[in-house]
């Protein structure tokens, strides 16, 4: 039995492997993108020296410079604050939140949505800040 031999004129490339890690990537970068959660207001946060970085698993209370409250990017009014958190802190595992507020809100609204923090049954409530330089 005869075998005809290949000829080697062809100058083909296999892409194959090439379009696999295009796809790989791909995949990757939608996967870690999904992940970065963050709203999109325009806050001025106070500082302080003893700053340090939060977990990424607390739960994100939101106070704009107007004074409006925001969960999960939804407006809330202060007296509802404590429902919605205990409805998500009853699902979290580190029972965490942290408050974002603006410099220029007064402190008895940064207060009183502490105070409705604590008493949905948050073991720690956190008030971010930027870290001081000097």
């Amino acid at each position: 039995m005869r075998f005809k031999k290949k000829s080697q004129d062809v100058d083909s490339i296999d892409v194959s492997p090439l379009i696999d890690m295009v796809f790989i990537l791909l995949i990757f970068f939608m996967v870690t993108t999904t992940f970065v959660k963050d709203m999109k207001l325009d806050l001025d946060r106070p500082s302080a020296a003893s700053a340090s970085t939060a977990s990424t698993k607390v739960i994100r209370v939101y106070i704009d410079n107007s004074g409006e409250v925001y969960i999960d990017n939804q407006p809330i009014k202060i007296w509802a604050i404590q429902s919605k958190l205990r409805d998500l802190l009853r699902t979290s595992v580190d029972k965490s939140v942290l408050v974002i507020s603006d410099s220029n809100i007064p402190v008895s609204n940064l207060i009183d949505v502490i105070d409705e923090c604590r008493m949905s049954g948050a073991k720690d409530v956190a008030v971010s800040t930027t870290k001081e330089m000097g």
